[in-house]
């Protein structure tokens, strides 16, 4: 029997220093989309926006169940590729990436793609289920049996992942098949609720009787009780029976900024009209609709150069006078100071011949001793928060440092591409998009925010 999709989406900035949102979602009667973004100097924001803008169109689209995962992939490449492009169009881009679990629709079936740290749930009567593997340190670790899930929920390098969209030919999602039944219900969620909120919790809270919207405000609302820190992204669908559910899609987070206004134009059209018409709001300026009719991707690139130059100019021209001067040292970064990482005060821009920015403690964990791949990231700098932050990012560095890192063989057929990155070998479960007891590719652990 044919089901539909009962869906919400909700988001919220988080009780942290972030002063921006990056994560961005989307629901929609054929397609739930959520992308976590990495931040700091780079653009989350930008990533995550840019990524839901590039799927959106898969919302009305009609495919078949043969071809419904080439078409998600080729479509989350397509998204990755964008990523690249725009990197290439602004230095302030460049290291910016997201995760994603993009989920596609028709009848019974859903096409699954997941890459990152971000996860996807199932209940399906009172089990619940995790459906996406992570892409991360500690996962590696929970593989291995180096650690438990105890330890996992609060070890001090749960920020690492190990793979997201980055713009890099490799950053290939995993991919399965599901099939829907109704009275399932799906969660995805981004690491704000999962850090913070019990796993066991959040299964507690999939069980109880309400509508998709107030699952979802459960979520949030417990995820601020627990006091995240990080940004709180989250779309519940539950499997209905066929036209009983909504048409209109949600979005919520970075994106839904720049949607407004639009969205209301197609609110009577099919569910094809309302994704293209959040899609030109995603690719391009919403202060000039008179552009949706140009190319999106020129659109996009457009938005993205001028939302870029608009922060360079705030931050620049500002840092003139004594208030931005007193923001930027407020601002921390780690990056190298006479081959030694070390921790700056400042923002890592010059202002003609003044620097913004200066070593506050250079560690004696030497450039020299990190990971290759990581030695060209801590020397373009890894933005922080706070000085905790920037702490922790050099605990994090140090940690890297005393791994094993020598590759280790593959086994043919475990991975379709490889990478620069030394490997660690995964156990069977590494791989969502297998049958129990299937290879699983191999990763390299990667702190979020500095990707390969």
């Amino acid at each position: 029997m044919s089901v539909a999709l009962r869906y919400a989406a909700r988001s919220h900035i988080g009780l942290g220093t972030k002063s921006r949102n990056e994560d961005s979602a989307y629901a929609g009667p054929e397609l739930l989309v959520l992308c976590d973004g990495m931040g700091g100097h780079a653009a989350g924001d930008v990533a995550s926006s840019l990524v839901v803008g590039e799927l959106v169109h898969l919302d009305g689209e009609s495919h078949g169940a043969d071809d419904m995962l080439d078409v998600l992939e080729g479509a989350i490449m397509d998204a990755n590729d964008r990523l690249s492009e725009v990197a290439h169009e602004s230095t302030d881009a460049d290291g910016m990436g997201t995760t994603c679990i993009a989920m596609m629709r028709s009848g019974d079936k859903l096409a699954v793609a997941n890459i990152g740290d971000s996860r996807a749930y199932l209940r399906r009567g009172s089990r619940v289920t995790q459906i996406t593997r992570d892409h991360s340190f500690v996962q590696q670790l929970l593989d291995e049996g180096r650690i438990g899930p105890e330890e996992a929920a609060h070890h001090p390098q749960r920020s690492l992942v190990t793979r997201v969209l980055t713009g890099r030919g490799e950053d290939h999602p995993d991919l399965s098949m599901r099939e829907l039944r109704a009275g399932d219900r799906i969660l995805i969620c981004s690491d704000g609720l999962t850090d913070y909120v019990a796993e066991s919790t959040v299964a507690d809270i999939l069980r109880s009787e309400g509508s998709a919207g107030d699952i979802a405000d459960q979520l949030v609302a417990i995820a601020l009780r627990g006091a995240t820190r990080d940004n709180i992204t989250v779309v519940v669908a539950d499997a209905v029976n066929s036209g009983d559910a909504p048409t209109n899609p949600q979005v919520v987070g970075a994106v839904s900024d720049l949607r407004r206004g639009e969205a209301g134009k197609a609110a009577g059209g099919s569910p094809a009209e309302k994704a293209a018409a959040l899609s030109r709001h995603t690719q391009e300026e919403p202060e000039a609709p008179a552009l949706a009719e140009e190319d999106g991707h020129r659109g996009a690139l457009r938005w993205v150069r001028r939302g870029t130059i608009a922060i360079i100019v705030l931050v620049v021209v500002g840092a003139g006078g004594w208030a931005s001067w007193a923001w930027s040292q407020q601002q921390y970064f780690v990056g190298v100071d006479d081959g030694q990482v070390a921790i700056f005060r400042g923002v890592s821009q010059d202002l003609g011949p003044w620097a913004l920015s200066r070593p506050e403690t250079t560690t004696d964990l030497a450039l020299a001793d990190l990971p290759t791949y990581y030695q060209g990231r801590v020397e373009a700098s890894l933005s922080a928060d706070n000085r905790s932050d920037a702490d922790s990012i050099v605990s994090e560095l140090r940690a890297l440092v005393a791994l094993d890192c020598t590759p280790v063989p593959v086994q043919p057929g475990q991975e379709r591409t490889t990478t620069a990155a030394p490997t660690l070998p995964l156990p069977d479960s590494a791989n969502p998009t297998a049958e129990p007891g299937a290879p699983g590719p191999p990763q390299s652990a990667l702190p979020r925010g500095c990707p390969p």
